[in-house]
């Protein structure tokens, strides 16, 4: 059986093919396919149908990047009526969520945290202090 990100970009390719088709039998083959993997995502989903997810992030950063991946796979990001900005809605299959959406999120926004600490770093060293390490801790005096 085919996951559903799979079908999807079979979709995306044989549109690509049917709107590039010159004659009258390589439209009728691309428009055949494209019937047939249409048939198979409505299945797909059928089984595993999409369901509400409310995801909070921590900051814009986040957000914006878990945004884009979600309208990558044309699935719409949404929030309701006084819902933070840092909150991202959508309706996805669980087993879509489970198997790539949110891992993949996770890789890429582990890479995008990486590289903004260290363009961050950077520009606070030559800009500001060359010292950025972090504050020192130090053991609270309890009065008595």
């Amino acid at each position: 059986m085919y996951e559903e990100t799979q079908i999807i970009d079979k979709l995306r390719k044989i549109e690509a093919l049917f709107s590039g088709a010159t004659t009258n039998g390589e439209k009728g083959a691309a428009a055949n396919a494209l019937e047939k993997m249409q048939k198979k995502l409505k299945e797909v989903q059928d089984i595993d149908p999409p369901i509400e997810y409310k995801i909070s992030l921590s900051d814009s950063w986040s957000r914006k990047l878990f945004t884009a991946l979600l309208r990558r796979y044309d699935i719409k990001p949404f929030r309701y009526y006084r819902q933070r900005h840092t909150t991202v809605m959508a309706k996805v299959s669980k087993s879509f969520v489970n198997e790539t959406l949110w891992p993949e999120y996770q890789k890429l926004n582990k890479t995008l945290r990486t590289y903004l600490d260290e363009v961050t770093n950077s520009i606070i060293s030559k800009a500001v202090c060359s010292n950025n390490a972090e504050a020192e801790v130090i053991q609270q005096l309890i009065d008595t």
